[in-house]
């Protein structure tokens, strides 16, 4: 089975085996909408998702078979191509950052809507739209790159930025760590954790 990551979104062939599915949820959005990877312990087989519809209130977790897996496109393959349609604050912001995180040498790309809409083409950003992003750091930033990273997400003004940090061994806040906090919210395959080392989590 591929190994897929937090944030990769999928497309399956098939609807998650779910008594309690959402009514928004059918065969042909499924054929449209990507499902995105979620941090959750899942059986074997099986990958666990999350699915969204067209309004913020349609949310719903599930489970697929890795089987039923059909594509599969990761935030650097959105980075890779980021479009040149620029009608929404969040669009302009990933456009005015793309070269600044390309420079950095870390790999990055967009997740939430942003990721999302441009994986699928279907209109789900809005005006106020937040910009969420996925940086992949192994190790914690020297002092340069810390300050680097905190002009980069010093620069974007016209949303807000989500901008989450991936060690490998799970993802957190980049505002919680930047603003000094003594633990940070580590999110991780088999739950949230506290910790004042996001980086040395096994």
């Amino acid at each position: 089975m591929m190994a897929y990551r937090p944030h990769d979104l999928l497309w399956a062939r098939e609807l998650p085996k779910d008594s309690a599915l959402p009514e928004w949820l059918c065969p042909q959005w499924l054929s449209m909408a990507p499902l995105v990877v979620r941090r959750a312990p899942a059986a074997s087989g099986r990958i666990a998702v999350g699915l969204r519809g067209m309004a913020r209130s349609e949310r719903h977790a599930a489970e697929i078979e890795a089987s039923a897996v059909l594509r599969c496109v990761t935030p650097e393959m959105l980075a890779a191509k980021v479009p040149a349609w620029l009608d929404c604050p969040a669009i302009e912001a990933l456009h005015r950052l793309k070269p600044l995180l390309d420079a950095t040498g870390w790999q990055w790309g967009p997740t939430g809507g942003v990721g999302f809409a441009l994986a699928s083409g279907l209109p789900v950003l809005r005006a106020d739209s937040d910009l969420d992003l996925l940086l992949r750091m192994e190790r914690p930033p020297d002092a340069m790159q810390a300050a680097a990273l905190h002009g980069i997400a010093a620069s974007v003004t016209a949303c807000r930025l989500d901008l989450q940090i991936d060690t490998g061994c799970g993802g957190f806040a980049y505002a919680e760590w930047a603003a000094g906090r003594s633990r940070v919210l580590l999110k991780t395959d088999h739950g949230p954790v506290l910790t004042a080392s996001p980086w040395e989590q096994t």
